[in-house]
């Protein structure tokens, strides 16, 4: 048995609610067995999600004690936009209080009767809103994606050759963008290679098709590219996210994963007539652009945990937890 050790100290301990089997099985027959609708006080181990449910940092937290609550040009928002450039390349970094919101606004814009979006696997929010539209959301994911008894280093891949039959079937001009999810979560979060990401973009190009990621985890992503690829044992996670963000032309985020928050996400961009009917339609559904239905201490603590997700020993220690369980 090799132990763990926390690349962190732990100062606040949260008190939970420990139940006998039969109060646990009344819980579970009040709630018609359907775990949202248990309350979390009775719930021990709570494995419902990991969206939102990660622990605050240190910096994070004096973070959210410094946060400008100014309802236009705050400093916080500022702050949290260069860090979101500085990471991902991208022009135009707009907040959004969650992911779901993002693509809301993102396949409102774009979406639409008849337009097709392809992806290695949508996540079910993402789905949603692309159906909500009146578009269709396509799967293509790898043959050995889709088989759970294969151990491969990158089972989350596009298929390409897919993809490519299907552009030409459907025809570039009704495919408005094409995504990849890193990591593929409905894909049981496999990850996606740099040279899968690298040839999709080529081919993409190739139609005048645009590339965006969907990034919730995207450190998670970048920590298997260094573990799994060749080529890239020796350089940063900072190093290998720059790269990957490189080859899209937008991305989607949920901050609650990989940015280490209980709530945020955005949507960023670098054509300008999408970001300026992304910010109009944000207005009405969010809020004002420099907010955009975020508190400024949640811009601090997303611009905090991004800096920080990209650390080498905690994102070692998260994969030693998962290897572990």
């Amino acid at each position: 048995m090799k132990t763990i050790i926390e690349p962190f100290k732990i100062k606040t301990v949260e008190p939970i609610k420990f139940t006998t089997l039969a109060e646990r099985e009344a819980v579970l027959k009040r709630a018609f067995y359907n775990p949202f609708l248990i309350r979390a006080d009775d719930v021990l181990i709570d494995l419902l999600t990991d969206s939102g449910t990660s622990a605050t940092g240190a910096k994070q937290w004096a973070g959210i004690m410094d946060g400008d609550e100014a309802y236009a040009g705050s400093r916080s928002y500022f702050r949290f936009e260069k860090v979101i450039q500085d990471l991902t390349g991208f022009k135009h970094i707009i907040p959004t209080h969650q992911g779901r919101a993002a693509e809301k606004i993102l396949f409102t814009i774009v979406g639409g009767k008849g337009k097709f979006i392809p992806n290695n696997t949508h996540f079910d929010t993402t789905r949603a809103n692309i159906e909500s539209s009146g578009a269709e959301a396509i799967d293509l994911p790898t043959e050995e994606g889709k088989k759970p008894g294969i151990i491969a280093d990158f089972k989350g891949n596009m298929n390409v050759e897919g993809l490519r039959a299907f552009i030409e079937k459907t025809g570039a001009g009704n495919i408005p963008l094409c995504m990849i999810t890193v990591t593929n979560n409905s894909g049981g979060g496999q990850p996606v290679s740099m040279a899968n990401i690298r040839e999709t973009k080529k081919l993409l190009e190739g139609y005048g098709i645009p590339l965006f990621l969907d990034a919730c985890r995207f450190a998670e992503n970048a920590f298997f590219i260094k573990k799994r690829e060749p080529g890239y044992s020796n350089k940063s996670f900072r190093e290998i996210a720059r790269e990957m963000f490189s080859y899209a032309d937008g991305c989607t985020m949920s901050a609650k994963k990989d940015a280490l928050v209980n709530m945020g996400g955005f949507l960023a961009l670098n054509d300008d007539t999408l970001a300026a009917n992304a910010r109009n339609l944000l207005i009405v559904t969010e809020g004002f652009t420099t907010y955009r239905g975020l508190a400024g201490r949640d811009l601090e603590a997303i611009a905090q945990g991004l800096e920080e997700v990209l650390d080498e020993y905690y994102l070692t220690q998260v994969d030693r937890l998962v290897r572990k369980g």
